[in-house]
């Protein structure tokens, strides 16, 4: 499972070297290679409730493995895009990869779950973090070191601007870097198959009879959840994947602020570390998720305070503020679900579409009133996943409460 989640991260945060890489390519302006993250994300909300049929059919291990194979197709689509160096045709191997993505993180997340004590739900989805950010810190070093190698002698036409050849020769080194990913997708494809993967019996829901249809009525931590996580994939994919474009937007080199998103990725890791340390035993997952809330809206105003590497730097942290998020509201919100929890995880992967729609929303702000001033509205989100910190917590107070005097 650790693998499995090593692989979301380095195919997850190639985006963020991916963003600038077409936007030269392609020639595209911030908000069109913004798109980018609108194909990949928005896959999570077209197909996660198809994913969890497919799941009530496959089971958890069958599942992800059908979810990898998805995901090599879509990869292997990246080989006609730079051929023909097709923008469109980029974005519809990033909606096949995020489909495939969609199908493992529907059965991976709660998988991880329900295997261990609810009440330390979040320091094993951190455990699992720690892998997905790992990987993902190095694949973007990896591929920026192959595509935008040997940058600088690019050859340029006699205005100054790249020539259409030397722009299809950068397209044609994505190819053997996404043939590799995609043989190795079909080598674990195989592998999870094969594997002596448990199937997990999940327990009966608390609110719904046994058998009985999914109310959203009875699940407000699932509802409010949903909204909660919107926002932390808006939050995650801002600070990972615009950190290149606002590092040249500050004039560093593009062979300087290619390694930015690893540093969002290192603080991450850091982040992750320190909820597997601390959670639960010296501090609740919902009380960690409230102070992560707290320190985000804290280095936003910083980003916009500081100037040159130190507003860059401020930005690479918010990784830490964003590190406990996920695995903080996953399992909040999935508490009670019981033989609704694949159900329920669907409904929280389709939350993943705030990484598709609202990254664009930043570009067009961006647009507006330059990459700096557009942070701001990064705080009215993690103020909604304070809230819902403040709301969980009481919530399962209240649950502890009736549960003693019963």
């Amino acid at each position: 499972m650790a693998g499995l989640f090593a692989l979301f991260g380095c195919v997850t945060w190639l985006n963020g070297v991916l963003i600038p890489f077409l936007q030269l390519v392609c020639r595209l302006d911030t908000f069109a290679a913004l798109l980018v993250t609108f194909a990949f994300y928005i896959a999570y909300f077209v197909m996660a409730i198809p994913s969890a049929r497919v799941l009530a059919v496959t089971g958890y291990r069958h599942g992800m493995a059908l979810g990898l194979g998805v995901m090599a197709a879509g990869t292997l689509v990246f080989v006609p895009a730079a051929l023909m160096r097709s923008y469109g045709v980029f974005l519809t191997g990033l909606f096949v990869q995020g489909t495939g993505l969609c199908l493992l993180q529907t059965a991976a997340n709660p998988y991880v779950i329900i295997l261990g004590p609810h009440e330390s739900a979040a320091r094993r989805v951190s455990i699992m973090g720690v892998c997905n950010k790992l990987a993902g810190a190095i694949s973007p070093m990896v591929l920026g070191a192959l595509v935008f190698a040997d940058f600088g002698h690019v050859r340029l036409t006699g205005d100054g601007v790249v020539s259409a050849a030397a722009l299809s020769q950068l397209a044609h080194r994505l190819i053997m870097p996404y043939v590799a990913m995609a043989v190795g997708l079909l080598a674990l494809t195989f592998g999870i198959e094969r594997s002596g993967l448990p199937e997990p019996q999940e327990p009966p829901a608390e609110e719904d009879r046994p058998g009985g249809q999914f109310r959203w009525s009875h699940h407000p931590l699932l509802l409010f959840g949903f909204w909660a996580l919107f926002c932390e994939m808006a939050l995650e994919v801002i600070a990972g994947d615009t950190i290149v474009l606002y590092g040249q937007a500050l004039h560093f080199p593009i062979q300087t602020a290619r390694f930015f998103a690893s540093l969002t990725l290192t603080a991450m890791v850091i982040g992750y570390l320190l909820g597997i340390v601390l959670i639960p035993k010296r501090v609740s997952q919902e009380r960690a998720l409230a102070l992560s809330a707290g320190i985000g809206i804290a280095l936003t105003v910083a980003i916009v305070a500081t100037h040159g590497m130190v507003s860059v730097l401020m930005v690479a942290s918010l990784g830490f503020a964003n590190a406990v998020l996920w695995p903080a509201i996953f399992p909040i919100a999935l508490t009670g679900l019981g033989e609704h929890t694949k159900t329920g995880a669907a409904i929280m992967i389709m939350a993943i579409v705030g990484g598709a729609v609202v990254p664009p929303g930043y570009g067009l702000l961006a647009r507006a009133v330059g990459s700096q001033m557009a942070y701001l509205a990064l705080i009215p989100m993690y103020a909604v996943i304070l809230s819902y910190a403040v709301y969980a917590r009481r919530r399962m107070n209240g649950s502890c409460v009736l549960a003693g005097a019963s």
